[in-house]
């Protein structure tokens, strides 16, 4: 019996582990990316070096990193060009949801 809720126990752990895995996924569709491309190329900004931040998704920019807004409908993330990669951003929480090379 024992056995038996700790399986149970396990399953459930597995299982909401993996939803919230899930929710955390940010989706940037094919079109939102050829219409981020298009905008940097038509408004384009210095890019600045990071020492110390890895262009990774879910890593933080830091908040003295001024955040770009894209001017474009059903885009609601923030850019910066690091290292000549556009970077875009979650404005909320800061944390990278694309790089973009």
């Amino acid at each position: 019996m024992k056995n038996l809720v700790r399986s149970a126990v396990a399953g459930l752990f597995l299982v909401s582990t993996s939803g919230f895995a899930f929710a955390q996924t940010v989706i940037v569709t094919p079109e939102q990316e050829v219409v981020v491309r298009e905008y940097v190329k038509k408004k384009p900004i210095a890019s600045i070096n990071l020492p110390g931040v890895e262009l990774n998704v879910g890593t933080a920019i830091p908040e003295k990193v001024e955040l770009h807004t894209i001017d474009a409908p059903d885009i609601t993330y923030r850019y910066v060009v690091v290292d000549n990669r556009t970077v875009l951003v979650d404005p909320g929480t800061r944390k990278i949801v694309r790089v973009i090379d």
